[in-house]
């Protein structure tokens, strides 16, 4: 139907321009105006929209969650304005953390030996029957150039940012509707307590959210300026969520509506664990933002500065 999946990085600059101050090349054709369906610059993904009359065949779509490290992949793009380039090379590492131009890192990148240069991101990475695996996204290099060091995001997690880009114009995040502590903060704590937290502290919880609904408790402020510690998230599904981040993660691969199981320790004690199950929502749902961020709670943070947790 005419859409373009590329880099957020590639298309920033135009974001606030005028309609039509993008164009897309295809092989064998003029430049097309493209306008911007929505992007999401935490994954570091766009999509565009061109006329969809007389369209090449769009790409197949092969799948990410299966590679194995070693495999041949193949990538196209225009490095250094060359257009049309094809590299080869074999997946080097799978599951690697790289930073996104969000400010959040895009977890489990592929990164492959394939030549990668400044002009080939947003361009796809191919597995040896042509299939999409992966949008080329940066290269680790000291000197700017490929060092054999290159970066993919995997297509699973393209298909599933870009499906809710054409349908919402925007990522859609499951939620549990609450927010929680800065990991500093929580590290913090530890300090004080003298107890081992490998969690995620809980500080607000979103009225009429999915997880007041299933009796998570948040942090209080005492008449007196301490604090009563709340929930401590320590996994969902069974997959220990030690970080802000571990949590995000955890959480936006989901679906809304979906069941999760969230382990916590009641007033972050260890021997008060409790499994309660959670049915997430979105965040446009709630009557305030409330998806699972870092807490702006400034009270929460001084107070923790004094040594008044409790």
């Amino acid at each position: 139907k005419g859409h373009i999946v590329t880099n957020y990085h590639v298309i920033a600059s135009s974001t606030k321009n005028t309609p039509g101050s993008i164009k897309v090349k295809l092989q064998g054709m003029p430049p097309l105006s493209a306008k911007i369906v929505g992007y999401e610059p935490e994954k570091d993904i766009a999509v565009l929209k061109i006329p969809s009359s007389n369209l090449p065949t769009p790409i197949a779509i092969g799948s990410s969650n299966d590679l194995q490290v070693g495999q041949n992949v193949l990538a196209i793009g225009n490095p250094f304005g060359l257009d049309y380039t094809l590299t080869t090379g074999v997946v080097s590492a799978l599951g690697r953390d790289v930073d996104g131009i969000g400010g959040r890192p895009i977890k489990g990148c592929i990164q492959s030996d394939a030549a990668i240069n400044p002009g080939n991101s947003g361009g796809p990475l191919l597995d040896s029957r042509g299939r999409l695996i992966g949008v080329n996204m940066a290269i680790y290099s000291p000197s700017g150039a490929s060092a054999g060091i290159g970066f993919s995001i995997p297509v699973d997690t393209v298909r599933r940012v870009v499906n809710q880009i054409i349908r919402y114009g925007r990522v859609v995040r499951p939620t549990l509707g609450i927010n929680v502590a800065d990991d500093k903060i929580v590290k913090s704590i530890e300090m004080q307590t003298r107890k081992e937290l490998n969690g995620v502290l809980v500080v607000e919880v979103l009225p009429g959210s999915p997880a007041e609904k299933a009796g998570i408790k948040a942090s209080a402020l005492r008449s007196d300026g301490t604090i009563e510690l709340g929930d401590l998230i320590t996994a969902v599904n069974g997959e220990k969520v030690p970080t802000v981040e571990d949590l995000l993660s955890a959480i936006e691969t989901r679906t809304e509506g979906e069941m999760v199981t969230v382990t916590i320790w009641r007033k972050c004690s260890k021997n008060a664990q409790e499994t309660v199950a959670v049915s997430l929502t979105s965040s446009e749902k709630l009557k305030r933002g409330g998806a699972v961020t870092p807490a702006g709670k400034k009270s929460l943070s001084s107070v923790g500065s004094r040594g008044a947790w409790q």
